[in-house]
């Protein structure tokens, strides 16, 4: 299957540069085919500004970062008008959301009312400034991270914000082999220079429209639903998954198919992917383990046969 060749040829690509876990660079590939955004929750030094900008390299797009702090605005991450003499007239600036693929990093230090100028652009793809809903590009796709550690001057993301992920992810420190090469080549930086596009903006889309075309029975759809409407019934969640995060894990379980080289999905694609695509969207009881509440449920459900 050309498709699953090429999109394994974009993870190969990312793991020539980010020296981690391959499933890393797996979950990144699966979450831009099904066009989601992602949120990498892991320690600094770990590769996340590496694994944005080796997306950005390899789907042959504009890469932008925003370092989120508490002054940051609003109009800094959406743009603003300035004055032109010249031509006697405001002129729209864009900011740095007008990009294939942004990273904005430790988003949950900068304060809610700039959080929430990304809110628009992850639900719709688009922002509104001066009035005027303005598009972003076609494969626009933000990663976000966060320190699960230091949570000194931070502001929570809201579950309405966190909804609007498609993925949640832990990149986790490298094997010794990987983090000794690391070491030999003094960083990514010279990998990240050599890596080439491994698609362009027509590829890019087509593999996209490749990933929603992949089948769905009304068997594998159910039991989809199941797991979703488990959630909302578990004992150990005060609240479950929303319908959005229903057609989230459908999404992703067809870019995981195509990923394998199938044309149709199976019950193993909404396995493979529910915790990372369901435990930051539900809420635990008490000091309960989401990612472990999403596992129970899963494993409650019967798998259609």
């Amino acid at each position: 299957m050309q498709d699953a060749a090429l999109a394994t040829a974009l993870v190969d690509g990312i793991s020539t540069v980010f020296r981690g876990h391959r499933r890393a660079a797996e979950l990144t590939i699966t979450g831009w085919l099904a066009r989601g955004h992602l949120l990498v929750e892991d320690v600094p030094g770990v590769g996340k500004t590496t694994l944005a900008r080796a997306l950005a390299a390899a789907t042959g797009g504009s890469f932008k970062r925003i370092q989120c702090v508490p002054d940051l605005m609003p109009a800094d991450i959406t743009g603003t008008s300035v004055w032109d003499e010249h031509e006697r007239r405001f002129v729209f600036h864009p900011g740095p959301v007008f990009c294939d693929v942004l990273l904005a990093d430790e988003l949950n230090r900068t304060p809610p009312r700039t959080q929430s100028a990304l809110l628009e652009a992850l639900a719709e793809g688009q922002v509104t400034a001066d009035g005027e809903a303005r598009p972003l590009a076609e494969r626009f796709c933000c990663i976000a991270t966060q320190n699960p550690i230091d949570h000194a001057g931070t502001y929570p993301l809201p579950d309405s914000q966190r909804d609007r992920f498609l993925l949640r992810f832990a990149l986790g420190y490298p094997d010794q082999s990987a983090e000794l090469e690391l070491m030999r080549r003094d960083g990514a930086g010279a990998d990240l220079a050599r890596l080439g596009a491994v698609v362009d903006a027509a590829g890019a889309a087509h593999l996209r429209q490749a990933a929603a075309a992949i089948a769905v029975s009304d068997e594998v759809r159910g039991y989809a639903l199941a797991v979703i409407r488990a959630t909302r019934a578990s004992k150990g969640l005060a609240l479950g998954a929303s319908p959005r995060a229903a057609l989230g894990l459908q999404r992703l379980a067809q870019a995981r198919a195509l990923l394998a080289g199938r044309s149709f999905t199976t019950p193993d694609d909404v396995q493979g992917i529910a915790v990372e695509a369901l435990a930051h969207r539900v809420v635990p009881r008490g000091a309960g383990d989401p990612e472990q509440a999403v596992r129970d449920v899963v494993a409650a459900v019967p798998v259609p046969r």
